[in-house]
């Protein structure tokens, strides 16, 4: 893919690469393109061995990243995948990569993007950062790391109360959780985040890809269930029952399930 971005911007900023997902008039959510330019971006930064840290995040103040475009789910989301969206493969890069790839939250961590928040190896939140999940809102689920992986960082019953009530969580709540690893006022954030770059880049970056390795592999089994659950997934897209779900989403008005 060429390093020409239309829906995310890459920069490297002292050494660690900052990818940012540039839809802020969507609130960052993303479509099939924006998730095959994430995939580039973090895959070049990933192996590139002049970079020590990546950081996500998304433009603007108001939304790291809100999921999947629901205005691009048309029986799918036009792209590759086995949804229409390659999520296995921008979550399997996340993890491949043997550097720590730290999640900057600058606002609301919803559905997918909570799911991003999930898979980075670090999450540094702004106090006006919001989390949750929606999926089973809008007739859809992350059957894999947004599930599985989520009850390992935050324990079974949090994670069940997360996906089952669909609320919504402050940036203190998802601290307190084990989601966040630090929470500061939206005007530290970026500090914050270059001083925990500059700490993991002063380490050995061989015994930094190692231990990144070594914690994967204690979940490496979650990356079986993500594929088995996504093409069930596929079959439930196809259903009337998330249909309506899209459908109320789309038309502001709250779903007819049953």
């Amino acid at each position: 893919m060429s390093q020409e971005y239309t829906d995310i911007q890459f920069e490297i900023r002292n050494g660690a690469a900052w990818i940012t997902i540039n839809r802020p008039e969507k609130y960052n959510a993303f479509r099939a393109h924006t998730c095959d330019e994430l995939i580039d971006a973090i895959g070049r930064a990933g192996w590139d061995s002049a970079v020590g840290a990546i950081v996500l995040t998304g433009a603007g103040s108001k939304a790291f990243c809100t999921g999947g475009d629901q205005s691009s789910h048309d029986g799918g989301y036009g792209g590759r995948g086995t949804i229409g969206l390659p999520i296995e493969e921008m979550q399997s890069v996340i993890r491949d990569v043997p550097k720590p790839v730290i999640a900057r939250v600058n606002g609301y961590a919803i559905g997918g993007g909570n799911v991003l928040v999930t898979c980075c190896d670090l999450a540094i939140a702004s106090e006006n950062a919001i989390f949750g999940q929606v999926g089973p809102k809008v007739g859809s689920v992350d059957p894999g790391f947004g599930t599985a992986y989520l009850s390992r960082i935050v324990g079974e019953k949090k994670a069940r109360e997360i996906w089952f009530l669909c609320r919504r969580y402050s940036a203190e709540q998802a601290l307190n959780m084990g989601l966040v690893n630090a929470v500061v006022p939206e005007g530290e954030l970026d500090a914050e985040v270059e001083r925990w770059c500059a700490e993991i880049m002063a380490l050995s970056p061989t015994a930094i890809a190692i231990a990144k390795r070594s914690f994967n592999m204690d979940s490496e089994s979650i990356r079986g269930i993500s594929s088995f659950g996504m093409q069930a997934l596929k079959l439930f897209y196809e259903t009337d029952e998330s249909r309506e779900g899209v459908s109320a989403f789309m038309e502001k008005r709250k779903p007819k399930f049953r």
